[in-house]
């Protein structure tokens, strides 16, 4: 299962986890009135704040901060894009740098309210440990029950290929369909990364449409796309448990799944994504296109 209707399964486990933290800390939370800060007799007082703020303002700014390393670290990448900084569908955050900045900013804002440390701490303490445990779950049941699947495909003229036969290199498998905005829009990136990256087999699944329509779409589009296959069925989408488009599947020269996305993919993004599988592009594209 790699989503929960049209959201993505790392965002709901990181949605479930902000939620415990929240409650763990209402369990912990001092007693009415028992919050003061250090302020001047003239000052007026301040508003109350609670655990929860706090929490939340920590989430926030390490969303935030692990966004902006992330393009940092991957700058030359986005500004080819500008717009794709804002599209954080791309899944490119880094997470160290978010952990930190998020418990950074919650020990800074209860530095001087002792009444808060506690449920803070505890509240933070427990979604990370509920964000942590089903995220590993979710690697490992992902790793166990999606394979390559095992099913024969059609390719634009005919030809009848099966995804197992294709499996002696690292593959990118992208679900795909013309009607899907996403899809179109990421399609650039996914086309030019096939040709400098020989070493990995991108292979573009079409979800239920003909090999006409999707024909002149690519070459509206002036898209030179080899391995792009038809699934009329969408047996692939639903063999491998998604539930949107674009989907795209990472698995290594054994077939084994390395990683997953569901969203649309930036340059930077599916970069790092391709480093995990140990390419590097190479220095002369040699591909030869099936669609001109």
């Amino acid at each position: 299962m790699l989503s929960l209707g049209p959201f993505p399964l790392p965002a709901v486990l990181l949605a479930f986890a902000v939620v415990v933290a929240l409650l763990v800390a209402r369990q912990f939370r001092p007693r009415p009135g028992a919050i003061a800060t250090t302020t001047s007799p003239s000052s007026a007082p301040a508003p109350e704040v609670t655990a929860g703020a706090v929490l939340v303002d920590m989430l926030f700014i390490g969303v935030v901060v692990a966004r902006v390393a992330f393009v940092v670290q991957w700058l030359p990448e986005y500004l080819a894009d500008p717009w794709s900084i804002v599209r954080i569908g791309d899944g490119g955050f880094t997470v160290w740098a978010g952990l930190l900045a998020g418990l950074g900013w919650g020990a800074w804002k209860v530095r001087r309210i002792p009444a808060l440390r506690m449920p803070v701490s505890v509240g933070a303490m427990a979604g990370l440990a509920v964000w942590g445990g089903l995220a590993g779950a979710l690697w490992l049941m992902q790793q166990s029950r999606v394979s390559l699947p095992a099913m024969d495909l059609t390719t634009l003229d005919g030809e009848t290929v099966q995804l197992s036969a294709m499996s002696d290199r690292p593959m990118v498998l992208n679900l795909w369909a013309t009607w899907c905005p996403p899809c179109r829009r990421e399609m650039p990136v996914l086309s030019a990364a096939q040709q400098r990256h020989e070493g990995v087999n991108f292979v573009f699944v079409n979800q239920g449409e003909g090999p006409d329509l999707i024909r002149d779409y690519l070459g509206g589009e002036g898209l030179a796309l080899a391995n792009v296959l038809l699934d009329p069925f969408s047996s692939v989408m639903h063999g491998v448990g998604s539930r949107g488009l674009p989907t795209t599947l990472f698995f290594d020269g054994s077939g084994k799944l390395v990683d997953t996305h569901m969203g649309e993919l930036s340059e930077a993004s599916l970069t790092r994504k391709l480093q995990a599988l140990g390419s590097s592009p190479a220095s002369t594209p040699t591909l030869s296109p099936e669609v001109p």
